[in-house]
């Protein structure tokens, strides 16, 4: 068995893990405020990716001014698409709103193609050297950059939701929206504020993952990726996104790893996360983390 191998496809899949993790809190952030399923995760990841691209590439800003400029442009693109599109949808049924977040990752898919043709695009070299070696392991820069930033969105996570008062008005709006209302919290801007900030941490990831593997139509698809590991996790726990991030980052590679060496199969990087997922959802049906629905009768 080569053993140095399967120890960096480990280390890598526990930094590909932590950002599976970070774009899993995003889509637990937006189902436990707004209890909606956001299928247009993916393409926020996409927006953001060449919005960063399109600042370094067109405005030829520096990496720091041109990534900072696309958080904000992704912020206030989650709260106007929070509030034109989605506000208006209160109060329907669900499953009419979970249309609609499918047909609005169907729309920016094709506008993402309109504006920037279908060719994939590389960033601007940001780093003087592209990797670096760690106790004898080959790790992307790119990758060490996002592993500083997922640990950094954690904790400010925590202590967002912990200490301030617009976390806690999240907290009390996912709990029951009708209570946090008559305690004077406004749902509407709550709903707005979950909306900007997944759109925001997103596209954080999609600028990562652009900086790696080029920005196409693919980034997409991270959305698809990720839902797996926070139905694992469990699809209303902050934590259980994060740690079903890193099993399915983690799982991908062994399984790539395995198969490659010893089962030839083929695939088994994209189809093992699901296997693992429905036995593990056999034994825990609402996730490891997932907090169980209790109805009295």
């Amino acid at each position: 068995m080569n053993f140095e191998l399967l120890t960096q496809l480990i280390v890598n899949g526990l930094i590909v893990g932590l950002l599976y993790g970070v774009i899993g809190m995003c889509f637990v952030l937006v189902y436990k405020s707004t209890q909606i399923v956001n299928f247009a995760q993916g393409e926020f990841l996409l927006v953001g990716a060449w919005v960063c691209w399109a600042a370094l590439v067109y405005f030829e800003l520096p990496f720091f001014i041109g990534f900072l400029l696309s958080l904000v442009f992704m912020a206030a693109f989650g709260v106007l698409l929070q509030m034109v599109v989605l506000r208006p949808m209160i109060g329907e049924p669900i499953i009419s709103v979970i249309m609609v977040t499918i047909g609005l990752s169907i729309f920016f898919q094709a506008l993402m193609k309109w504006i920037f043709g279908v060719s994939p695009q590389s960033y601007p070299q940001v780093f003087d050297n592209q990797s670096i070696s760690i106790l004898g392991l080959n790790i992307e820069m790119a990758y060490l950059m996002s592993t500083v930033i997922a640990l950094f969105i954690m904790v400010a996570f925590y202590l967002f939701f912990k200490h301030s008062k617009h976390g806690l008005a999240m907290r009390g709006t996912a709990f029951d929206q009708q209570v946090a209302q008559s305690l004077g919290i406004s749902v509407k801007h709550v709903f707005a504020m979950s909306w900007g900030i997944a759109a925001t941490v997103s596209g954080t990831a999609g600028v990562v993952i652009g900086m790696v593997n080029g920005v196409s139509d693919s980034l997409s698809i991270m959305g698809i990726k990720v839902f797996p590991a926070v139905i694992l996790g469990g699809l209303d726990s902050i934590v259980g996104a994060i740690v079903g991030g890193i099993i399915i980052g983690v799982l991908e590679n062994v399984a790539e790893f395995f198969d490659s060496q010893y089962l030839h199969v083929g695939n088994m990087y994209d189809i093992a996360p699901f296997y693992v997922l429905l036995i593990i959802l056999w034994f825990k049906p609402y996730g490891l983390f997932g907090t169980k629905d209790i109805e009295r009768i």
